[in-house]
């Protein structure tokens, strides 16, 4: 564990890594599923692949950056095991959404949004106190 890491105040400096780390794995995550549904891929498949492309970039990032630990296999089975568990959270989010939004053109991003929103927060609260704690 870091200096940095036992300050009680670098809470907040892990939430605003972890936003930025998440803002960026968005960005790569909306990228991709909007690429695959531009590309004819089924919504769900293109949320499935958008997601694990979102989830390497936010692995990476927060693992070295947000939380600032050290790698190996325990650390990447934990973050494994809860994207995993987040993965078929936000899928089921994301289905919910769509059935019950109204069909427009803002429709498919908005139950992106909320899907990603709703993993975001589990996300952070289960790396900060079980995958990435020191």
């Amino acid at each position: 564990m870091t200096t940095e890491q036992q300050r009680p105040g670098d809470l907040w400096g892990q939430l605003v890594r972890f936003v930025v780390v998440g803002l960026l794995s968005a960005v790569v995550d909306l990228a991709v599923y909007t690429l695959a549904l531009h590309l004819g891929l089924w919504v769900h498949a293109a949320r499935a692949l958008s997601f694990v492309c979102g989830t390497t970039t936010a692995y990476a990032l927060n693992r070295r950056w947000a939380f600032r630990v050290a790698g190996g296999r325990n650390r990447a089975l934990g973050f494994t095991l809860l994207y995993s568990t987040t993965f078929f959270v936000i899928l089921g989010v994301n289905a919910l959404a769509l059935a019950v939004l109204p069909e427009r053109s803002w429709t498919i991003t908005l139950a992106w949004a909320i899907s990603q929103g709703f993993g975001t927060a589990v996300n952070f609260v289960m790396l900060r106190t079980v995958v990435f704690r020191s």
